[in-house]
């Protein structure tokens, strides 16, 4: 069941744990290990799942397979991200491993992207435009929450809209990033 949920001011501090416990498993593997989504926006409900990227340099069988001896679960059948419209669709460019937590733990998505392609600045831009602008951050808690009223049970139905809209918040992300000569994860 979708559910959508006040900000917790925990989820920094649980993230803050997952991390450290990623970068002992992946040690140099890992070039970054990033609180995204909606936890990771101060103040914003969200879903109680946390979601991490872990930036590498390649999507390599190791990554996975130290994930994996570590208690992740691996979901073969998510390879890749939604692609924004009018961005470049190659499939490389939006290539992931998608894992969740060991059983028995909090829920946790990871998300393995390579280092630089466009899906891997999408949430690093998405959490710090929606961190630097509360208002947009409601509007889209707004979204999320109308969305988990009306399709409690239809993961497939939340995300067909909620999809574009992220993508319009995407382009004024970068337009922001464009004109604060900033960098997303900055």
């Amino acid at each position: 069941m979708i559910r959508i949920q006040e900000y917790d001011q925990s989820w920094p501090e649980v993230c803050e744990r997952i991390r450290a416990s990623l970068a002992t498993i992946l040690g140099p593997l890992a070039l970054c290990i990033d609180h995204i989504g909606s936890t990771s926006v101060p103040g914003m409900a969200a879903k109680d799942v946390i979601d991490v990227q872990i930036t590498v340099g390649a999507l390599t069988p190791e990554v996975t397979e130290r994930l994996i001896d570590a208690g992740y679960r691996h979901k073969p059948h998510v390879t890749h991200d939604h692609v924004p419209a009018g961005e470049d669709a190659d499939p490389e460019l939006w290539r992931k491993l998608f894992l969740i937590q060991p059983d028995g733990e909090r829920r946790v998505n990871l998300h393995v992207r390579a280092a630089g392609r466009p899906n891997q600045r999408y949430p690093l831009l998405f959490r710090d435009y929606l961190s630097a602008h509360p208002e947009a951050a409601k509007t889209i808690e707004r979204i999320k929450r109308e969305l988990a009223a009306r399709f409690p049970h239809d993961i497939d139905a939340y995300y067909t809209i909620k999809e574009p809209v992220y993508d319009l918040v995407w382009r004024v992300a970068q337009a922001w990033e464009s004109r604060e000569g900033r960098s997303a994860g900055e």
